[in-house]
């Protein structure tokens, strides 16, 4: 995989990363809700003016573009499982960030999918 390859991979996932974590701190902000027909309206104009969600969706527009240039340079095979490391940055992150709780369950499932990243890589 060449630099500018795996620059792209890296970012692709990365930017998936950031839109899921944006999209938790806004509905962390807007708090739990259920959708039923009379609070759709409202529910959802609350959720559309939440700037992180607006970040999150904008993460995830740029993921696609750059992620499509990714595939045009990586096998598919090796691109794809590299979305994993995506789970050990949410993971990472959501403990620091969220105050998320990573048990040695967790921690020995992060491990796997690092161990199982480098062989994808490497292979």
């Amino acid at each position: 995989m060449t630099p500018i390859a795996f620059a792209l991979v890296l970012a692709g996932v990365l930017l998936n990363a950031a839109a899921q974590l944006l999209l938790k701190a806004g509905t962390n902000a807007v708090g739990h809700f259920d959708f039923s027909l009379h609070n759709i309206i409202p529910i959802g104009l609350k959720i559309a003016a939440q700037p992180p969600i607006i970040g999150g969706l904008a993460c995830y527009a740029v993921s696609v573009v750059v992620w499509i240039m990714a595939l045009s340079r990586v096998p598919v095979s090796i691109a794809y499982p590299m979305l994993s490391i995506g789970y050990v940055v949410n993971a990472l992150l959501a403990h620091y960030w969220f105050g998320e709780v990573l048990v040695m369950q967790k921690m020995l499932g992060i491990g796997f999918i690092i161990i199982g990243v480098i062989l994808v890589a490497n292979s």
